[in-house]
């Protein structure tokens, strides 16, 4: 059986571990939230040798990850848990925690429900990082956006590229503020909260 293969995760692993690293810095255990293929997770785990990488996902996408989990091993790399966002974590606390792609696909009340599941297993002064395209002020930060976000309302009604104001008012009732909102390629961002509360 191939692998699952995301072109997207290899056009943006290099910069985004670039301000990965120096988020986590000083973390020792990450969480990804939706960890899709996990191509970024055997990218990124090598890199930061000083963390445990914790893969997630729903059960379906199990299999592929632990696919590019064999063909590229390492030490501090962790086999996917079941993480479902209808449903409490199984994990205790973290340092931080990462997701790329995901607030865009799954509905509003996801959203909602992955910030709760944040606020209660993120240790304090913990970091967290999401990597996807934003809207500010209600308007699209480029015409590929745009289409980009016909193309996810007509696949799935509940899908939709978020306003970042929404995301930051949530981020802060689960404890957060916004260290940086980082610019990044292909009009996306990345945007690094730190638990404050």
């Amino acid at each position: 059986m191939n692998k699952p293969f995301s072109q997207a995760c290899e056009n943006n692993k290099l910069p985004i571990l670039a301000l990965l690293a120096e988020a986590f810095s000083n973390s020792k255990s990450v969480l990804e939230v939706g960890s899709g293929t996990g191509q970024h997770a055997v990218f990124f785990a090598p890199h930061m040798t000083w963390l445990s990488w914790q893969t997630s996902d729903m059960l379906l996408n199990h299999q592929g990850i632990s696919q590019w989990l064999q063909e590229y091993p390492a030490g501090n790399l962790l086999y996917p848990i079941e993480l479902d966002l209808n449903h409490p974590w199984p994990i205790e606390k973290v340092d931080a925690i990462y997701t790329a792609n995901t607030l865009h696909i799954v509905s509003w009340p996801l959203v909602q429900a992955f910030f709760s599941g944040v606020s209660q297993h993120l240790n304090q002064q913990g970091k967290l990082c999401i990597y996807g395209p934003f809207n500010y002020q209600g308007k699209y930060s480029s015409e590929s956006n745009a289409g980009f976000d016909i193309w996810l309302k007509e696949r799935d009604s509940q899908s939709a590229i978020r306003d970042i104001e929404a995301i930051i008012a949530l981020a802060e009732k689960a404890g957060l503020t916004l260290e940086h909102d980082h610019e990044m390629p292909a009009n996306n961002r990345l945007l690094e909260f730190r638990k404050i509360d």
